[in-house]
């Protein structure tokens, strides 16, 4: 747990790419897909969490960045228009991620789909 690597934060792409290989490595290794599906979804909640964090400062900055906008126009000042672009750029940055999280979370729900039909197959085989 004492992992320096942490101390800026999770890379979230790269921790949902790693699941995804787990995933798929473990069933190629013939793991149970029930056990799989409940680690994924735990997973996937988690991702949900962190997606809707994202949204909601997605949207103060998208708030920050229209009330910078507001106060260029009403004052036409040099450094307002500076903070003002500076938070749109920040917002482009923020939009991307966040688009990133909402399109893994989708493709999550389909493995998820995928596990929970495999272990059906499964449960079908041993009856």
């Amino acid at each position: 747990m004492n992992n320096r690597n942490l101390a800026n934060g999770v890379n979230m792409i790269a921790w949902c790419r790693a699941h995804e290989k787990y995933i798929d490595e473990r069933l190629a290794a013939g793991d149970d897909p029930a056990a799989l599906l409940a680690w994924h979804e735990k997973k996937l909640a988690w991702l949900q969490h962190e997606r809707l964090v994202h949204l909601l400062v997605t949207m103060l900055t998208a708030a920050g960045f229209l009330f910078a906008l507001g106060a260029w126009l009403y004052t036409a000042s040099a450094g307002v228009l500076l903070l003002a672009l500076g938070m749109l750029i920040w917002l482009g940055f923020y939009l991307v991620h966040y688009f990133r999280l909402e399109n893994t979370v989708q493709h999550w729900y389909n493995i998820a789909e995928a596990l929970h039909n495999a272990a059906e197959s499964s449960e079908k085989e041993e009856k």
